[in-house]
């Protein structure tokens, strides 16, 4: 990676409580006279840590796919949090982000640079959404523009999703005009492509209208998304402690091991019994084998090391003598747009759409993508079975093997693939969206509340916004408030 990158993540990951704000600019009241090159890495960094840190971890505590099983993260797991918990995620999304994502376009608009500007609402647009899916109304047409705003008031979300789908407009436009690619090291996910930057832009303007269940809008959007695995953006990940290793890693391991596990004393969590063979709730069957998936998410109790005596996320890593690399692996790169959420996108839509056939068309594609080693380290396709074959329409037929329950074919068929789609979203905030926006449907994820008797909507503001923001909404939303866009 280049000198500029590695300085980054000096900066970007050497930290414990995850926040990227301090010391990104020589003076972070002032950074406009570094280059916009170094700051749009910075940008793409701090952006990364909105879905890869601690936003990522509690979606997917709160959507069970891993149990937070000591000290704090014990509370998170009985939806005990606050507004000081979010403050410093809260700074990187509006001042690593998108301050300095609005300070780069103040440099390159003005020169014309159009994908250096493409490039650089893309990732505006992809901090924002996750934002406004985890919080609800949250701040942007006034947000980090302190000179003007100093408290910002906080846009409805509904007004933000149809804001994010413009400025994506305007960002594909930017991008297709093929003018203004800034030099190599600038990006450290596509190398400043245009072509790679337009598909992670439509797959982003996919996942938008699947939040706001716009459906046959995501699936237009996504028939110009990203078309292979090798278009998918990842966050890149090293083997240098402190400096770029995986997010996930570090906290499981060497910063907080012992505080998550896949089980507790309330038993495993939902996604290890759809995905453990030996569970009575394993959705394999004669055409699905989930071993190697399986192995590859988990470690179970009898050979954990972060958690001993629970299953747990998977950190086996070959870069540390091991002889696998599991999903949260030291080195392993961390999903953010992908090849994958555009399938599956397409087939949930064209079902939802009225087209049975095609949707089990796209799913049967996605299947295939998988039966040939998909996404999975080669090290457990190698080490374990697995195996997806395509299914046929009497699959989802009353009685067949997809649909044991009677519904529709219909139903059957969105059902598997909304499954899928969680399974598949394995420690990523866009499970949690997917199993708020089909909750209480006959397609929902059925998980169960961690305690008492009701499943949590939204993230908390920041303690530091309530405390210096008159604009923050009132009352203040606690996590058991609905959303706009799942009501």
């Amino acid at each position: 990676m280049k000198k500029i990158a590695i300085y980054l993540f000096l900066i970007c990951f050497s930290f414990a409580c995850e926040s990227v704000v301090e010391g990104l600019n020589d003076d972070p009241n002032n950074p406009s006279d570094a280059p916009a090159e170094l700051i749009f890495t910075g940008v793409q960094i701090a952006n990364a840590t909105t879905h890869e840190g601690l936003t990522a971890r509690l979606a997917a505590m709160w959507s069970s796919q891993i149990k937070g099983v000591d000290r704090q993260w014990g509370d998170f797991q009985a939806y005990n949090v606050g507004g000081s918990n979010f403050s410093n995620m809260w700074d990187n999304v509006y001042y690593g982000t998108l301050r300095n994502s609005r300070l780069v376009l103040d440099k390159v608009e003005p020169q014309g640079l159009r994908v250096f500007a493409g490039m650089t609402k893309v990732t505006q647009a992809h901090c924002i959404g996750n934002a406004t899916a985890l919080w609800g109304d949250v701040p942007f047409s006034q947000a980090a523009l302190i000179e003007e705003f100093e408290t910002p008031l906080f846009d409805p979300q509904s007004d933000i999703y149809a804001e994010l789908q413009a400025l994506l407009d305007e960002a594909i436009a930017d991008l297709e005009s093929g003018i203004g690619i800034p030099g190599s090291g600038t990006d450290i996910f596509y190398d400043a492509s245009p072509s790679l930057w337009i598909e992670a832009a439509y797959t982003l303007k996919a996942r938008f209208y699947m939040d706001t269940k716009q459906y046959d809008l995501a699936a237009q959007a996504a028939e110009n998304g990203i078309s292979t695995f090798a278009n998918s953006m990842y966050m890149p990940h090293g083997t240098t402690n402190d400096v770029d290793i995986n997010m996930y890693w570090d906290f499981l391991g060497p910063s907080r091991g012992g505080d998550i596990a896949a089980e507790d004393d309330q038993g495993a969590a939902y996604l290890v019994e759809l995905l453990n063979p030996e569970s009575t709730g394993y959705r394999g069957h004669a055409k699905t084998d989930e071993s190697a998936r399986f192995n590859y998410y988990y470690v179970l109790a009898e050979n954990a090391r972060n958690t001993p005596g629970k299953t747990e996320p998977n950190t086996f890593s070959t870069a540390l003598g091991d002889t696998v690399n599991g999903f949260f692996a030291q080195d392993a790169s961390f999903p953010l747009i992908t090849y994958q959420e555009n399938l599956l996108t397409l087939a949930e839509t064209a079902v939802r759409n009225g087209s049975f056939d095609e949707g089990l068309a796209h799913l049967n594609e996605y299947r295939a993508f998988l039966n040939s080693g998909g996404y999975i380290d080669p090290t457990y396709q190698e080490s374990f079975t697995f195996s997806y074959m395509p299914f046929t329409a009497a699959d989802f037929a009353s009685g067949g093997i997809e649909n044991p329950d009677g519904l529709s074919d219909s139903d059957a068929l969105l059902k598997e693939i909304v499954e899928e789609r969680y399974v598949t979203f394995y420690g990523q905030t866009i499970a949690w969206n997917d199993e708020r926006r089909t909750r209480g449907s006959v397609t929902e994820i059925p998980i169960s509340p961690n305690i008492g008797n009701e499943l949590p909507w939204r993230f908390i503001y920041s303690q530091d916004e309530i405390n210096g923001n008159p604009n923050v909404p009132k009352p203040v939303p606690g996590a058991f408030v609905n959303m706009s866009i799942y009501e």
